[in-house]
């Protein structure tokens, strides 16, 4: 049944129907598994819920640095993450969105995931070494 995000448990369920896809996804699979152990994916579910609700509802509960943390991630995959990476990522989450809503809040959702990921990859790539 297809409905609208109207509060933090559809948000939730969106982010970790998501992430469940992510982690087992041949591409990026492996990229979010290396860096986020297996007992910390509760924690990070959560923060993610936050940041999204933050966004969606416009209530202030994130804290966090998502360009730094982008970025130690891409150095920790010795600065390997390109553009076909971010592409998987938006396809997985535009369909995981699809899968389970159909309301503003959905479209708002992935018009606001796009930015993201063209903001993510300019300031990743803004840091990579100048040798890369």
């Amino acid at each position: 049944m297809i409905k609208a995000i109207k509060n933090r448990a559809d948000i939730f369920l969106l982010v970790s129907t998501f992430y469940n896809e992510i982690r087992n996804d041949d591409l990026i699979g492996p990229v979010f598994n290396r860096v986020i152990p297996t007992e910390k994916w509760p924690d990070h579910l959560e923060k993610l819920t936050d940041f999204w609700e933050t966004n969606l509802f416009g209530i202030s509960k994130f804290k966090g640095n998502p360009v730094q943390a982008h970025r130690e991630v891409d150095k920790a995959h010795n600065y390997s993450i390109d553009q076909e990476h971010f592409g998987r990522w938006l396809n997985i989450w535009f369909s995981t969105i699809d899968s389970l809503y159909n309301c503003d809040k959905s479209q708002r959702a992935k018009d606001s995931a796009r930015a993201m990921a063209t903001g993510q990859y300019v300031a990743m790539w803004q840091a990579k070494p100048c040798n890369m």
